[in-house]
């Protein structure tokens, strides 16, 4: 009877390893898989690990610097295939996540096929759970709907206006310090200060509301909970994978007891500052729906970025208008994506000052002969061509954002705008990408790739921007919205914050380079990979700082 049974037991089995034996064979053989890149680790884990790791930041520059404009790394085993059989899940031998740096590829990701290549699953479903139904949590109609109603606050226009907002939050921030090191050269953590500049450049230009007078150095208890956001949120990326699947647990007070469960201090550490996010943003809202209501404009004088999305969504047609949960979602988002972006761009500015005093000095004669620390049209700020081609290059050489991905929601081909030679030496001139494929969009390849920018591409070096850029990147499609870079990305889902940070970093280092002089300290500074960068004191800190030696500058 057993022998009778041995063959309607062995044929299932067969069937799955010819299965795996095709899958495996055919993918192996796949473009994708001959393109170059590192190695795999882990058979299971491929090379996630150690591209996500918060000490990863030289296998990031490897795979970005290293094999040319378009490369790949692997993935989790049998993660590729999201909406495929559970057999095929099973049974491709391991998944490949091209790296895309190539400027005509990204043009088509980001733009001609923005509609294809949308956020992953896992980023979109992650982000309305923990801030709601925004920018970063939406796609089509209602990320449209949204776009649409707040781009009018984020105008050229609109940031000339609000510019005597931010030179006034900045004199406070100048105050302070000079309180600090009236009495001498003091070492301050200046990560700290910025950070909580951020929040009230943001408070105040973004939201109308004032979260901290910076009258005191001490540690303002919302700002340190926003910048806890993003290493507790990269503590888990390697669960990124299961994150699609949340929905399905049941509903949304279900996941929530069940998430309370988990005895995890990441998980609890991101309920914590999700309900506290949360908590503010419907406080300031409600006071904002009755100051407006009562014509009050208030803090920010009525021109902060809420004020305006709110009384425009008042206005639109029934068919635009945003629910009130949408509005309060967007405060978060808003407030957690502009704090830590822009203070730790400033943070790696201040570092590199601080290690340059001949630039210090150059820098801080431009801003002082244009009277640029005392307050300046927003046409003078932005004319200043030195300081200008400091924030230029070093949001090209340090953007603060590098973990990005897209994922192919039907299959498509990406053309190259140059044949790549692939790992079995035969040129490659397009990629097939399946449905389902993740891509990493390479905004540290195209920003200091030699092929494009010369090579002196990885050198920090301001004065490329005093003349005119190699043919190579003016003449390419480079999709990216701010200065032929992919630092603020490109197409709908563009940063759309991008000149009021801009604006941000040429008031605050005008400001502080009027008044102090930056010295590096003897700590070793390292800077962590997160959805936004963070510097610590060396590797075994987790706390974001910088500390620098202020002194008073004294012309």
């Amino acid at each position: 009877m057993e022998g009778r049974n041995l063959p309607l037991v062995l044929f299932p089995l067969c069937m799955v390893l010819f299965a795996w034996w095709y899958f495996a064979r055919r993918s192996t053989n796949s473009v994708l898989h001959n393109l170059p890149g590192p190695s795999r680790r882990s058979f299971w884990t491929g090379n996630l690990p150690e591209y996500l790791s918060r000490h990863g930041t030289e296998f990031q520059r490897h795979v970005a610097l290293d094999y040319g404009l378009v490369s790949k790394i692997h993935g989790v085993m049998g993660a590729s295939m999201a909406k495929s059989s559970l057999i095929i899940k099973l049974t491709i031998a391991q998944r490949v996540i091209p790296y895309i740096a190539d400027p005509k590829a990204l043009y088509t990701i980001m733009i001609k096929e923005e509609h294809i290549f949308q956020e992953s699953e896992s980023f979109l479903i992650a982000h309305a759970i923990l801030l709601g139904s925004s920018l970063l949590s939406t796609v089509g109609d209602a990320h449209r709907r949204q776009r649409k109603l707040l781009n009018p606050a984020f105008s050229t226009t609109h940031m000339r206006s609000m510019l005597p907002i931010f030179y006034d939050v900045v004199h406070r921030l100048r105050d302070a310090i000079s309180a600090q090191v009236k009495g001498g050269p003091r070492e301050i953590d200046m990560l700290n200060w910025l950070g909580r500049t951020a929040l009230e450049l943001i408070g105040q230009g973004g939201l109308g509301y004032s979260f901290d007078p910076l009258v005191e150095d001490v540690q303002n208890t919302y700002g340190n909970t926003i910048k806890s956001f993003f290493a507790n949120l990269q503590a888990l990326a390697p669960l990124r994978f299961f994150v699609p699947y949340l929905p399905k647990l049941g509903p949304a007070w279900f996941r929530r007891r069940l998430a309370e469960m988990v005895p995890q201090k990441h998980v609890q550490n991101l309920i914590t500052i999700t309900d506290i996010m949360s908590a503010n943003s419907r406080t300031i809202y409600e006071s904002k729906k009755a100051a407006l209501r009562e014509g009050d404009q208030a803090v920010g004088e009525g021109k902060d970025i809420m004020s305006i999305f709110m009384r425009a969504n008042t206005a639109t047609s029934d068919a635009d208008r945003l629910p009130e949960d949408e509005l309060i979602a967007q405060m978060s988002t808003l407030v957690m994506a502009a704090t830590d972006t822009t203070s730790n761009t400033l943070a790696r500015m201040l570092e590199i000052l601080a290690a340059r005093p001949d630039v210090q000095d150059k820098l801080r004669r431009e801003v002082l002969d244009a009277g640029a620390g005392i307050g300046v049209s927003y046409d003078e700020l932005d004319q200043l061509p030195f300081l200008d081609s400091f924030c230029r290059e070093t949001l090209r050489l340090y953007p603060p954002v590098l973990i990005l991905f897209r994922e192919a929601k039907q299959d498509t081909v990406l053309a190259l705008s140059e044949p790549i030679i692939g790992a079995n030496g035969r040129p490659i001139t397009e990629l097939p990408i399946a449905k389902g494929t993740e891509v990493m969009v390479g905004v540290l390849g195209c920003n200091t790739s030699r092929a494009l920018w010369g090579e002196d591409a990885l050198e920090w070096k301001p004065e490329r921007w005093l003349s005119p850029l190699p043919p190579t990147v003016t003449k390419n499609t480079i999709p990216g919205v701010y200065s032929n870079m992919m630092t603020f990305l490109g197409g709908k889902r563009a940063c759309i914050g991008f000149k009021f940070s801009e604006m941000e970093m040429k008031v605050v280092l005008s400001v502080l380079l009027s008044n102090f002089r930056f010295h590096l300290t003897d700590k070793p500074i390292e800077w962590n990979v997160a959805p936004v960068r963070y510097p610590t004191v060396g590797k075994a800190s987790d706390v974001p700082q910088l500390p620098l030696k202020v002194e008073l500058f004294k012309s």
